[in-house]
């Protein structure tokens, strides 16, 4: 008999539809010891989510999350909502007895997502933050090399996370351009990615210093927003976030780090790129290329260069799955995997990854960048235990 997993999703437009995908397709890709069942779908617009409910294949919708959370036939809650919502309804969702899938930055700073680490540690679920890009198959598999010590000592990490969506002066103050909604700007919107991909791939980050800039400071008002686009009003209002931060970091094994993103790159729609070098050699990617890893080996002596490994065989991570060699997979992709991730995790031992601590720990290096642009000096990042 086949096990059956009731969802219910809080949040219906950019996030919610590849959430939504996610789980309708995890099936078809994996056995996953529960299938997904679509129960409800939660937005604040009745017409909205009811019209989004019946495209994505929702059973239902709800205008109140606190009712959906409630519910005794929901036994999963996805939050897709702005970040100053995220702490209320995951606790919620976990003293309801609920598992949590939750989408990046976890919380608007560090005090409240040790509250939401320590809610579903107290009621005993199941918890993941949607840093999706760990299911990549080349992160993956660039941590596997790193794991094997083809590497060898790590000394740098260095990660850009580069788009250009707000460069246009008119462009619409939309909430994620306000500090109360958004808690930061580039720092949690595009920070929190590559910093979860140096903690995943590197180690734990001890101190950092940081600047962030905001080119634009006051925009219309949106009359009309959804996902990155947006219709700005004759009213106008103030930004309140960075546009873009620029950071240094050291990490635990002694590694140093720099970190950069920003809104304002012309040319960029969602570039994001690491480099790590090692004693005994070097990997890049590139997002905007995902099913690549660049690869050097410094035993290679006068043949020594990057090769490019095309990580689409069924032995790469995640891909046995999927579609034969060469067959490449993309950005919703990433999702399903998430998804199934999540589902494998439920009812055995253990937390999927990444969990709420590890969204604690990428929390703590954001804030520590925020108060080092703040102040111009170096901070150490909170290490907390959980």
């Amino acid at each position: 008999m086949v096990k059956k997993i009731n969802v219910g999703m809080v949040g219906y437009k950019f996030m919610g539809k590849a959430h939504s995908n996610a789980f309708r397709q995890v099936a078809v890709f994996y056995d996953p010891p529960h299938v997904p069942v679509l129960k409800a779908l939660c937005g604040r617009d009745e017409d909205g989510v009811k019209n989004a409910a019946a495209r994505y294949g929702w059973e239902s919708y709800e205008t109140s999350w606190k009712d959906l959370v409630r519910r005794d036939d929901i036994d999963l809650v996805d939050i897709n909502t702005p970040n100053s919502s995220h702490a209320e309804i995951a606790i919620a969702a976990a003293e309801n007895g609920k598992h949590v899938l939750l989408e990046k930055p976890m919380a608007m700073n560090l005090a409240e997502a040790k509250d939401m680490a320590e809610a579903v540690k107290r009621a005993g679920v199941k918890h993941m933050v949607g840093f999706n890009y760990r299911s990549f198959p080349a992160l993956a598999f660039a941590k596997q090399i790193i794991r094997e010590g083809k590497i060898g000592r790590v000394f740098h990490f260095r990660a850009l996370y580069l788009q250009d969506w707000i460069v246009d002066p008119e462009f619409p103050l939309v909430w994620r351009l306000d500090r109360k909604v958004a808690g930061t700007g580039a720092i949690g919107d595009l920070g929190a990615h590559i910093i979860d991909m140096a903690l995943y791939l590197v180690g734990d980050i001890t101190a950092v210093t940081a600047v962030t800039e905001t080119f634009i400071e006051e925009r219309p008002l949106p009359e009309v927003s959804g996902g990155l686009s947006a219709k700005g009003s004759s009213e106008r209002g103030r930004v309140t976030v960075d546009d873009a931060f620029v950071a240094l970091a050291r990490f635990k094994n002694g590694a140093l780090g720099t970190f950069e993103a920003t809104r304002f790159a012309i040319g960029h729609k969602n570039w994001g790129f690491f480099e790590i070098n090692g004693e005994k050699g070097s990997m890049r990617f590139n997002l905007e290329r995902p099913n690549e890893l660049e690869y050097l080996s410094a035993d290679e002596g006068d043949e020594q260069g990057f090769k490019t490994i095309l990580v689409t065989n069924s032995t790469h991570p995640f891909m046995a799955e999927w579609w034969p060699p060469g067959h490449v997979l993309g950005w919703e992709h990433t999702h399903i995997i998430q998804v199934y991730h999540l589902l494998e995790s439920i009812g055995k031992k253990g937390q999927p990854e990444p969990s709420f601590f590890d969204g604690v720990k990428n929390q703590a290096v954001l804030e520590a960048i925020g108060l080092s642009a703040k102040d111009g000096m170096w901070h150490e990042v909170e290490q907390t235990v959980i």
